[in-house]
């Protein structure tokens, strides 16, 4: 088969469609033909050199996918050979096929079709991990999404709005605040002009938002936590703006807040498939229903995923980068 390989990090030019063996589906896999595959900050990352697959994952980069079973290894019930499927990976997904462990797999939604699929595993289970079963945002609350045109923000805002909660978003300019009013948001607020601590303020009546959700990290985790309302719950799931920074744990102790950090990619795979599980019961139903939809903003043939990489780092995309085989 063929896959995105990266023999040394780098830039975007690191990334070469070349011949490899193909993989095998062991205890609990099945193997998939690949459809699509989407495009992660965590695959830059892997690319520069910064973040390697866990011990057992492919080293081909590539956290979702979606395409049809082609092999069942040993032990996998509950799927046949030909079921349409998108899931879960460690790595791999930039690839012509890939093992996956069954735990990770889901039904491709009713109403979504094959490639488009590949939109959604990452994003959906990075926000329903952190925001509903870690945060636990309830109906009526606030959320506090930073970055909120980009994969991850676009399915938050729409998660968010389904289950009653109000929803405001960060983002840089006009246009990717009028996709994230289009997905539901209520508070649109332009990092590059406006305060988003003063915003939120102003927006909540001056209590702040209930749960944050957090892709830069150290550059804003003291101005997360002027933000944060009392009892508020911040959700770190990126590092953009660094690794470290000085928390005031007496403002931390006066709002009786929390702050939770997680990565998705390394937990054991026991960790996923609840995670996976939880998706399909909750979030399945609405994106069958029509009520929360994948966000594609372009496609690009997996061999040129150095331009899908290009367009990720330049930052004027809205939604999700898919690779199509």
């Amino acid at each position: 088969m063929h896959a995105i390989t990266i023999e040394e990090p780098g830039g975007p030019e690191a990334l070469v469609w070349a011949e490899v063996p193909d993989p095998v589906a062991g205890e609990g896999e099945v193997l998939v033909d690949v459809a699509a595959s989407a495009v992660n900050r965590a695959d830059v990352l892997q690319r520069q050199g910064f973040y390697d697959p866990p011990p057992g994952a492919s080293r081909h980069p590539g956290l979702e996918c979606s395409g049809r079973i082609s092999a069942l290894g040993p032990g996998v019930s509950g799927w046949s050979v030909g079921d349409e499927v998108c899931a879960l990976l460690g790595g791999g997904g930039y690839a012509q096929r890939v093992a996956v462990p069954v735990g990770q797999l889901l039904p491709v939604p009713a109403g979504v079709d094959l490639v488009t699929a590949a939109a959604l595993p990452e994003v959906v289970c990075t926000v329903w991990s952190n925001v509903f079963m870690v945060a636990g945002l309830r109906p009526g609350e606030t959320l506090l999404v930073h970055g909120g045109s980009s994969g991850i923000g676009t399915m938050a805002i729409q998660l968010a709005k389904a289950v009653g909660a109000r929803v405001a978003v960060t983002a840089g300019g006009p246009e990717k605040l009028a996709r994230c009013k289009e997905l539901g948001a209520d508070v649109l607020i332009d990092y590059r002009e406006q305060d988003f601590v003063d915003e939120v303020r102003a927006a909540t009546g001056g209590a702040g938002a209930d749960v944050i959700l957090d892709i830069m990290g150290a550059k804003y985790l003291a101005r997360n936590l002027d933000a944060l309302a009392v009892n508020g719950r911040l959700a770190v799931i990126g590092l953009q703006g660094g690794v470290k920074a000085e928390l005031n744990l007496g403002a931390l102790l006066a709002k009786r807040a929390a702050i939770t950090a997680t990565s998705l990619r390394a937990r054991p795979l026991e960790e996923k498939a609840a995670i996976v599980a939880a998706v399909r019961e909750h979030v399945w139903p609405l994106v069958a229903a029509g009520r929360v939809n994948p966000v594609v903003h372009a496609s690009f043939p997996m061999r040129e995923a150095p331009a899908a990489h290009r367009t990720l780092e330049s930052s004027t995309h809205a939604g999700k980068l898919l690779l199509t085989t």
